[in-house]
């Protein structure tokens, strides 16, 4: 096995152990077969759960969602194609490749029916599947988006969910219009970014400030310790 061609430095930003993190996910793959699946994500604490804008009960009924629309996928194409269907607040997004447009049709129509699921965001392109190689360097800029929102102070990083296809980024959550801007302006800054696609649910600050965790006051720390 060859050598990974990323040297990776111990640091203590956050920002850079999340790049780091990504790279050597993305340097992983690349040592893969073409036919091996990449998958990114899963439980990572209840840190995320914590600060996440959607309940908890959505949270499990978005990742039955992403198993169900995977089987179902299967279903409708075999192997053909090269599919992604990620679920945010019961809205589905689907990107990747499919050999037809009826395939893509018949994509979007098996997952639709899926319980609980409000809507489809159809992003499949009918082409050929895209390389290994083109997949991890999604995977890298994925990584340096997120890194961005991690340095930059005035975004919530939790609060957006990434998804990369050929260059082209797809923006999901639950989020006010001056936050879809920001995220929307960061996420152009990052080299490779091709275009960014906004598939956000739009709240207001009121509604974003019921959603925000207030901070413990120093009184409250006080009278817990018994002070």
């Amino acid at each position: 096995m060859t050598r990974p061609p990323y040297r990776l430095a111990l640091t203590t930003s956050p920002a850079a152990r999340a790049l780091a993190a990504t790279l050597a996910i993305a340097a992983a793959a690349s040592a893969l077969t073409a036919c091996a699946p990449l998958v990114i994500g899963g439980a990572v604490g209840g840190a995320l759960v914590a600060t996440d804008r959607r309940t908890s009960g959505t949270q499990l009924e978005d990742k039955t969602i992403q198993l169900k629309a995977g089987n179902r996928i299967r279903d409708a194409l075999g192997e053909r194609g090269h599919t992604n269907a990620n679920s945010y607040n019961r809205v589905v997004l689907l990107t990747g490749e499919v050999p037809t447009e009826a395939d893509r049709s018949a994509v979007e129509a098996a997952v639709a029916g899926i319980e609980n699921v409000r809507s489809v965001v159809n992003e499949l392109a009918v082409m050929g599947n895209t390389s290994l190689t083109a997949r991890s360097s999604d995977v890298i800029i994925e990584g340096k988006i997120r890194a961005t929102y991690v340095d930059a102070r005035d975004v919530m990083s939790n609060a957006y969910k990434i998804v990369v296809e050929r260059g082209v980024v797809y923006l999901m959550g639950r989020v006010t219009e001056r936050e879809a801007e920001r995220a929307v302006e960061l996420a152009r800054s990052v080299s490779g970014v091709a275009k960014v696609v906004r598939v956000f649910e739009i709240i207001s600050e009121e509604e974003l400030a019921r959603l925000t965790p207030k901070p413990a006051t120093a009184a409250s720390g006080a009278a817990s310790s018994g002070k």
